[in-house]
């Protein structure tokens, strides 16, 4: 049986928001692909909330309805960007581990 550290950390949730792993030898699989492909999707959708949200703060005018809701939207992808971080943070642990 695979270590959980040799495990990868997907960015999706299974059943009941629970965290779903990958256990496989190929990085360049079609599950590990897919993953890789929706990671790149969740950082590069957090970089341009994080341009809107300094433009929205420097506009003195903004909405306070579209302040609560580029929140709720920054929320969701800091908690997309942590996943990638934890699970790439994993995979270079484990990466370390193999070269000794």
């Amino acid at each position: 049986m695979t270590a959980l550290n040799e495990l990868r950390l997907l960015p999706w949730s299974g059943p009941e928001g629970k965290p779903c792993y990958l256990s496989t030898d190929d990085p360049d699989g079609c599950m590990s692909r897919l993953a890789d492909n929706i990671e790149a999707v969740q950082l590069g959708t957090a970089a341009e909330l994080v341009e809107r949200a300094c433009e929205a703060l420097d506009d003195q005018g903004t909405d306070p309805e579209d302040t609560r809701r580029l929140a709720k939207e920054l929320t969701g992808a800091l908690r997309d960007v942590l996943c990638v971080a934890t699970s790439r943070g994993h995979l270079l642990a484990a990466n370390e581990l193999h070269r000794f």
